[in-house]
């Protein structure tokens, strides 16, 4: 699923640890930010400060969404996450199966991990029901945040779904990955970062939004 019209394009900040570039992103433009609960990210954040971020985003622009990360948690552990933390979406990046990401009653992002091995028709079975679905750069070692982008002749070409660009984009890129891939939205991290993992460099993060929507 392409954009069509003057429908703007989903943009996606994900990974913050830190209210002031929450309200900062939120009023920049951003559709949604992320937030990281899973424990093997430096992006990590606990459920308290979560809701800190969370309100913040909501009191700066309510209508930001406000994504969950996880990577194949218990569902107790999601669970608990939501009854702590106001989430709009949900994201999986792990192994989930569809029935478990559907099981919290909530819209859900399904990362796929692409390599050329990868069918994206069998996820777009699978997953049927899933808000989106969002590409990424499959990496052994790492669930995500790689900061690496995967082979853009993989993308699909033609979508029944919602398909969200991630991995590897910067101010630098994204504007030429729009212009080729059309996703529905794109979703970063490290690319609007400085040195430390989850503090946002706000004038990356305008500019990445500018690119994005405007080239």
């Amino acid at each position: 699923m392409t954009l069509q019209g003057s429908e703007q394009l989903w943009c996606k900040i994900c990974g913050f640890i830190e209210i002031d570039d929450v309200t900062a992103t939120v009023m920049a433009g951003a559709s949604a930010i992320g937030l990281n609960f899973y424990p093997g990210s430096a992006r990590y954040v606990s459920e308290s400060t979560a809701q800190q971020l969370s309100l913040a985003a909501a009191a700066a622009a309510p209508e930001c969404q406000r994504v969950g990360l996880f990577v194949n948690a218990e569902a107790a552990d999601v669970e608990q996450v939501l009854a702590t933390v106001e989430l709009d979406l949900l994201q999986f990046s792990g192994d989930e199966s569809a029935t478990f990401c559907r099981s919290f009653g909530k819209p859900y992002l399904k990362a796929v991990k692409m390599r050329p091995e990868t069918d994206i028709r069998e996820f777009e079975d699978e997953y049927a029901d899933a808000w989106a679905l969002l590409l990424d750069t499959y990496d052994a070692e790492q669930a995500g945040g790689t900061g690496r982008a995967f082979d853009w002749s993989l993308w699909p070409s033609r979508s029944a779904k919602r398909l969200i660009l991630a991995g590897g984009l910067e101010p630098e890129n994204v504007a030429s990955a729009v212009a080729q891939l059309a996703p529905f939205g794109v979703d970063v991290a490290s690319g609007v970062e400085g040195q430390h993992k989850g503090r946002k460099d706000s004038a990356r993060v305008r500019r990445f939004l500018q690119e994005a929507r405007h080239g």
